[in-house]
């Protein structure tokens, strides 16, 4: 099948096999893409139904279409990995939910620890959730994955820990880990779940990759995440910047669960 541009759709969007899309969407169709009736594209609710539709009217405001064929594709990775990533300062999350997305990431939540420098401001962090929400949207229409990560309030810290048990692995992304034989390297670690993984045949394990702020973590908080029930990991001998810390971590992961290939 040739490149066609891709849309997330809500459910109740689809009557049938008729689609109706809207607003910023409908707008992306007829001026920024100058489709014309005939035209197809691919449209998925991120849950159960993609479809091959092709568009048969358009208006100004919105764009109705038809679905002509069913699709069984499939493009999520099979290690659902959440990234908990401390709010970085200025747009710095912007590009960590991009980058994050398009490599498959299947959440975010962002969350406040010790060294975070973001002062917490409710009103904004909504504004900044609805701007992180059309980002993720665009990424995973662009990279053709078929579900929308979805992104959380920010948590404190607190919060956090509490979440850690809801997860089959939770890794916290420390640098000093290995230092002294405190924690180990995420290879180490990926490669013992993989067995343990492989003996449960658990599906679509769930993990949780935790990454800090600009000023990194306090060892009180590597003391609580371990006490929480979080593995300590090093993601190498150089230092990473926090933007960079989650999309290595998410790599690797991807890797070692045979994202790109192998057993």
């Amino acid at each position: 099948m040739k490149h066609m541009q891709r849309y997330f759709v809500e459910r109740h969007q689809f009557q049938g096999n008729e689609l109706l899309i809207t607003g910023d969407d409908a707008h992306h169709i007829v001026r920024v893409m100058r489709m014309s009736e005939g035209d197809e594209v691919i449209a998925t609710d991120g849950h159960s139904r993609s479809v091959r539709a092709r568009i048969v009217e358009l208006g100004s405001k919105e764009v109705r279409l038809v679905a002509v064929e069913e699709l069984d594709q499939q493009s999520e990775a099979s290690w659902q990995v959440t990234i908990a990533q401390a709010l970085p300062k200025g747009d710095k999350m912007e590009l960590i939910v991009q980058k994050c997305t398009e490599i498959g990431a299947a959440a975010f939540i962002p969350f406040e620890s010790e060294r975070v420098i973001v002062q917490y401001d409710r009103k904004k962090e909504a504004k900044r959730l609805e701007r992180w929400h059309k980002i993720a949207k665009e990424a995973a229409e662009q990279s053709h994955r078929n579900a929308l990560p979805a992104i959380h309030e920010p948590l404190s810290w607190k919060q956090l820990l509490v979440q850690l048990s809801s997860y089959n692995l939770a890794l916290f992304c420390y640098e000093r880990a290995g230092d002294q034989g405190h924690g180990a390297g995420l290879k180490d670690v990926l490669t013992e779940y993989k067995r343990k993984w492989a003996e449960d045949g658990t599906d679509k394990p769930k993990l949780l990759l935790i990454a800090g702020p600009e000023g990194g973590f306090s060892e009180r908080e590597a003391q609580q995440a371990e006490e929480a029930g979080a593995r300590l990991v090093g993601l190498g001998k150089r230092i990473l910047r926090a933007e960079t810390a989650g999309m290595v971590g998410l790599s690797c992961i991807l890797y070692e669960s045979g994202e790109m290939g192998g057993v």
